[in-house]
């Protein structure tokens, strides 16, 4: 028996190709880095709680190395699922055997119970503005505004965040819009005012320019 199956493989956010053109036009810089990467682009990955347990787990440490810890994470619950961490047996001290410090398997082990006892609201997400879903999500131990504004752009597909509290991003913008010169974060909000309504997209871009393999969330 034929069976035809679809593709499964998640696509750019609706926006992306408009997004691209309007920087090109507002910014020469950025228009280069965009022009350089021509074949990437952001997709979503993955369910709420999985992309918020990916934040945690990539909280201050390099890519690799939380790529790295998430795989040996995800061994422990293969689907990620809040219920199927929280039933785990011996369950912190396999998450630290994975890798997580302490603080951060008190941290996933929090998110997950929130997300099983109905204090996150995710089904109500799409419909909340920028910053009502950032106060919701820092609720949560270990979930700051960068954990939330990460949030937005890899699950919620938002298309004008600009994390400020990203070192990446703050480099970047250092690096391409300043010379490399030490330039204040004021300076760097002003610079981001060229790149509304799609500021998620310039900072995709500007992290590409940094590391042109993507971070999965």
């Amino acid at each position: 028996m034929n069976v035809t199956t679809r593709s499964t493989t998640p696509s750019a956010p609706e926006f992306w190709l408009r997004a691209k053109r309007a920087l090109v036009r507002a910014d020469p810089v950025l228009g280069a880095i965009i022009k350089a990467h021509p074949r990437v682009a952001l997709v979503p990955r993955g369910a709420p709680f999985f992309t918020l347990a990916r934040s945690i787990v990539g909280q201050q440490i390099s890519v690799q190395a939380a790529q790295s810890v998430w795989n040996r994470v995800l061994a422990l619950a293969p689907q990620m699922q809040p219920v199927d961490l929280l039933r785990l047996r011996n369950r912190d001290q396999r998450l630290a055997a994975a890798g997580l410090s302490a603080r951060k398997v008190e941290y996933i082990v929090d998110l997950a119970r929130h997300f099983e006892e109905g204090h996150l609201h995710p089904a109500d997400w799409v419909d909340m503005d920028d910053e009502s879903v950032i106060e919701e999500l820092v609720q949560v131990r270990g979930i700051g505004r960068w954990t939330a504004e990460m949030f937005l752009i890899f699950n919620l597909l938002r298309p004008d965040v600009y994390p400020m509290g990203d070192l990446g991003l703050i480099k970047a913008v250092r690096l391409h819009c300043f010379g490399g010169r030490e330039a204040a974060l004021s300076r760097i909000v002003r610079q981001g005012e060229l790149w509304r309504p799609w500021r998620s997209v310039a900072t995709w871009y500007l992290w590409r320019s940094l590391d042109p393999v993507p971070v999965e969330y």
